[in-house]
């Protein structure tokens, strides 16, 4: 399975922010927002990962990134010349998907807890796998409707009156036929090919999954000034009671098999003196060699 991180976007929602850095480029806490998305999918295994943005901020993402070795992974780049909908990146990355299965994720969704995903991933065959999630404010997303047996029967994009309170949130994984799918899509009422429509294609054919996130994951969309502020407030909450980093993309490769406890060790070698080396250093690193004695 490939992955993509769709981190493109205008990010209008966080002007005047935006005018310095993309979206995904600002900090949630600690860290970049990218770092978030990125250390999700190498936690799932996702070894050859495309990272689609405008043709500004790609040479950022270039820069902070490289070409993902350090984190065990590949990191193709695509440009993404004008937003037209999440379900474009299929069309961008058509070459780098190929004949694979796909997971896409949102550049400013950041998600916590527990192996959802990472089972997912592994048990994916065919067909398409999204997830719902409760929230309080459904209409600002893609909606799930169950019926009594806990089957989707529908799925709306920022319906006016939810039939739910299960909002789809940015993690989608398909079969090779979201390209075909893509290509046929019509764009909506405001000019874009909507990730809603695909997810209706696939309820059509019968072949759609909807997973129910617990009660004990967090989603978080660090989409608006406000929303960020209180990712940033979340992250650092739990960072600083567990002594653990959310969205540690190198610890994630090391944990993951992805890395050596030498290649992440010259890592954390090379970076310099700061709180983010101070926890691979000392809470990663030291402790698998003490580990390993």
């Amino acid at each position: 399975m490939k992955g993509i991180i769709l981190a493109g976007g205008a990010g209008s929602r966080l002007y005047p922010l935006t005018l310095v850095a993309s979206k995904q480029l600002q900090p949630v806490y600690d860290k970049p927002m990218v770092y978030y998305p990125l250390t999700t999918l190498i936690e799932g295994g996702i070894r050859e990962l495309c990272l689609i943005s405008t043709p500004h901020d790609l040479p950022r993402f270039k820069q902070l990134l490289g070409d993902g070795s350090r984190f065990g992974v590949t990191i193709d780049y695509r440009e993404q010349e004008k937003p037209a909908g999440i379900a474009q990146a299929f069309l961008i990355a058509e070459s780098f998907i190929g004949k694979d299965s796909v997971t896409l994720i949102l550049g400013d969704n950041i998600f916590y807890g527990g192996d959802t995903f990472q089972k997912a991933f592994a048990d994916f065959k065919s067909g398409a796998t999204i997830f719902g999630y409760h929230v309080n404010d459904p209409e600002r997303y893609g909606v799930v409707e169950f019926d009594a047996t806990g089957k989707a029967v529908s799925i709306e994009e920022k319906p006016k009156a939810p039939k739910s309170n299960y909002a789809v949130p940015g993690l989608y994984i398909y079969d090779n036929e979201v390209v075909a799918i893509t290509k046929n899509l019509k764009p909506s009422a405001r000019g874009e090919l909507e990730i809603t429509a695909v997810n209706v294609e696939y309820l059509r054919r019968g072949t759609l999954r909807v997973q129910r996130l617990n009660r004990g994951f967090a989603w978080l969309d660090a989409g608006t000034s406000s929303s960020l502020h209180e990712a940033s407030a979340y992250v650092q909450t739990i960072e600083k009671r567990a002594g653990i980093k959310i969205g540690c993309p190198e610890e994630a490769a090391f944990r993951s098999g992805l890395a050596t406890l030498a290649q992440l060790e010259q890592i954390v070698t090379a970076m310099p003196n700061c709180e983010y080396r101070e926890y691979l250093a000392k809470e990663v690193v030291a402790e698998a060699k003490r580990l390993t004695k």
